[in-house]
């Protein structure tokens, strides 16, 4: 009999107790009483007595990545992509990931804020915080921008608000990612693709033009160059005559022609 006493309260002890599991930080809340409420103590990693009426919420505390895709195996198994227009209306969507934390003393505040778990959080207000983000970052831009050049500097800036906004309540938004293209009506993405090859066609062009401007510069710099150097030699042999006999000499083998009009070359007697 005292044994099963021992074990029927051992049985109730744990039922009254609830735990923090590692990489967590826990937030106690009282349904009843006189410290009815949430508890603005965190509860670090272990376990606790949660007596009828208490409850242990958790809240990672390292960090997790959560995917919003149009995909139904990614995430929940529902569409969770992002809507936006660009700033002519054009209708634009996009699959986002979102890593993140909690501050550990600032759970207790996160908890009073949303009243739901980490779960709760990334379906409801971390999402939709995103989205309004999302839509009026992207309102100022124009589709080029938002698939091409700018991508990356939208996506920058829905961070940067949606960081801002629940930095007071401990939630870190450590990173925003796109998973994946953003999508655009098929029609204006072959626009932005033909816009893209003829521009990539004109910059060709361009180069060619420059290659067979800077070869004719050469060939126009050699001629010049060429004659100038003619024209010093010339001036150079008008201004001393005796160099070009001297040159004559030098390539002289040193025999004498066999038919000569008279003269012996390159020898000048003296009278």
């Amino acid at each position: 009999m005292k044994k099963i006493m021992i074990i029927a309260v051992s049985a109730l002890a744990l039922a009254g107790c609830g735990q923090v599991q590692p990489g967590h930080v826990g937030i106690r809340v009282n349904q009843y009483g006189s410290n009815a409420g949430v508890s603005n103590e965190a509860l670090g990693v272990g376990t606790y007595f949660t007596p009828f009426g208490t409850s242990i919420y958790e809240y990672p505390v390292f960090t997790n990545t959560y995917t919003y895709t149009k995909s139904a195996t990614e995430g929940q198994a529902v569409n969770e992509e992002f809507n936006f227009q660009d700033r002519n209306g054009l209708g634009l969507s996009a699959d986002i990931a979102v890593s993140y934390s909690v501050n550990t003393q600032l759970a207790p505040k996160l908890f009073q804020k949303y009243r739901t778990d980490a779960a709760g959080i990334i379906a409801g207000p971390l999402r939709n915080t995103i989205r309004n983000a999302l839509v009026n970052r992207a309102a100022a831009m124009g589709v080029e921008e938002i698939y091409g050049p700018r991508k990356q500097e939208l996506l920058a800036n829905v961070q940067s608000d949606v960081a801002a906004y629940f930095l007071p309540y401990g939630l870190n938004i450590e990173k925003l990612f796109w998973a994946g293209n953003v999508r655009v009506p098929e029609v204006v993405l072959a626009q932005i693709n033909n816009k893209i090859a003829n521009e990539q066609r004109a910059l060709a062009a361009q180069a060619q033009v420059a290659t067979i401007q800077a070869e004719a510069q050469q060939r126009i710099a050699a001629a010049e160059g060429e004659a100038k150097a003619i024209q010093l030699q010339g001036a150079t042999l008008r201004a001393n005559p005796e160099v070009l006999r001297l040159r004559a000499i030098e390539k002289w083998d040193g025999k004498l022609p066999q038919v000569t009009s008279g003269g012996t070359p390159f020898i000048q007697l003296k009278e």
